[in-house]
C-alpha cells in the first residue's frame, strides 16, 4: 500500500514537471497583478499614447477621428515657440536656485539632527511634516503668510522696509513658489542625509580624531565623500520633481501673473487641457522627458569614481 502510495506521488510530480506549470507558482502573479494592471493602465499606455500622438496633429474637440498624421511638424514648431522657450527658461530658473538649496539646508539639517539632542525624533518628524502634508493645504496656508496687506511674512519684512507683492506680482511670484518649494523638500531631504551619515565608516572618524583632524577637515575628507551617492540621489528626484511641479502653480498662480510662473509642465497643461492641441502637448512632454533623463544621466555620471567606496 506504502509502495503503491509514493509510485503515485512520483508520477503526480513528474506530470507536474512535465507541464512547466507550477500551481503554486501563479499565486504570484496574482499577488503582483493589480499593480502590474496599475503601471500598465497609468504609466506604459499613457507613455506609448504620449509618443504616438507627438508626431499627430489632434484638437481634442475633433474626437479619435481628428487624429492625423504629421511627422516631426510638432517638433519644428516647439523649436520655434517662443512660449516653449520661456516656460524651459523660467523651470530652469526654478530648478537651479530650489533644487541647491533645498540639499544644501536638507544637508546641514542631517548633520544638525545627526547629535545627540533632546527630542530628535519629534524634531525628525517635524520637519518631515510638510512633505507629506496634502498640497492643497500648503498652499492655502502659505497664500494667507503671504498676502501683500496681511501676511505674516510682509509684516516682518516691514520692519526692514520691504514689501513684496509674491503670489500678486509679477516679478515676486516665481521666487514664492521656490520659498515653498524649499521649505516642503528640506526635511525630507534632512532625513535622507541622516540615514546616509548614521550608515559612515565609524573607523575613519575615529582614526581623523587620533590624527587631530579639524571638523571641517573630516567633513571634506570623510563626510562629503560618502555622502556623495545620496547627494546625487537627491539632486537626480529633487530635478525630476521641481521640471514637473504643477500643483500648487495651478492652484495658486495659474501661470500667472501674466506668464511669469508658466514652467514647462504648465505650459503643456495649457496646451493640452485649455487649448485642447493634444499632439503639440504630447511633443512638448516628449521633449521634457528627452531632456530631463538627459540630465539625469549626466548628473550621474558625474559622480562615478568620486565616491567614498568606489
Amino acid at each position: 500500500m506504502a509502495t503503491a502510495t509514493v509510485v503515485a506521488a512520483g508520477t503526480k510530480a513528474r506530470t507536474e514537471q512535465g507541464s512547466g506549470i507550477r500551481p503554486s507558482g501563479w499565486i504570484g502573479f496574482l499577488f503582483i497583478a493589480p499593480n502590474l494592471l496599475g503601471v500598465i493602465a497609468f504609466t506604459l499606455i499613457p507613455l506609448i499614447s504620449v509618443v504616438v500622438l507627438a508626431f499627430t496633429d489632434w484638437n481634442l474637440v475633433s474626437g479619435l477621428g481628428g487624429i492625423t498624421f504629421n511627422g516631426i511638424d510638432n517638433f519644428v514648431a516647439i523649436a520655434r515657440d517662443p512660449g516653449f522657450w520661456h516656460a524651459i527658461g523660467l523651470t530652469l530658473v526654478y530648478v537651479v536656485v530650489s533644487v541647491p538649496l533645498t540639499v544644501v539646508l536638507g544637508l546641514a539639517l542631517g548633520i544638525a539632527l545627526n547629535r545627540p539632542l533632546p527630542g530628535r525624533a519629534v524634531l525628525r518628524a517635524i520637519f518631515f511634516l510638510p512633505y507629506i502634508v496634502n498640497v492643497v493645504a500648503i498652499g492655502m496656508t502659505w497664500l494667507m503668510l503671504m498676502n501683500p496687506k496681511a501676511g505674516l511674512v510682509n509684516q516682518v519684512l516691514d520692519a526692514f522696509g520691504v514689501q513684496p507683492g509674491w503670489f500678486a506680482s509679477s516679478h515676486w511670484a516665481l521666487p514664492a513658489l521656490i520659498v515653498m518649494a524649499v521649505w516642503g523638500g528640506v526635511g525630507y531631504c534632512s532625513l535622507i542625509y541622516l540615514s546616509a551619515l548614521q550608515d559612515a565608516p565609524r573607523q575613519l572618524y575615529e582614526a581623523a580624531d587620533i590624527d587631530g583632524a579639524s571638523a571641517w577637515s573630516k567633513f571634506r575628507v570623510i563626510t562629503w565623500p560618502s555622502l556623495l551617492p545620496t547627494t546625487i540621489f537627491l539632486l537626480v528626484t529633487l530635478i525630476i520633481g521641481a521640471s514637473q511641479g504643477f500643483g500648487l502653480i495651478a492652484l495658486i498662480t495659474a501661470g500667472g501673473p501674466g506668464d511669469a510662473t508658466t514652467t514647462i509642465s504648465y505650459y503643456m497643461y495649457q496646451t493640452g487641457f485649455q487649448f485642447y492641441r493634444f499632439g503639440y502637448a504630447s511633443a512638448i512632454g516628449l521633449v521634457t522627458f528627452v531632456g530631463v533623463l538627459v540630465l539625469t544621466l549626466l548628473t550621474w555620471r558625474a559622480q562615478r569614481g568620486r565616491a567614498l567606496n568606489d
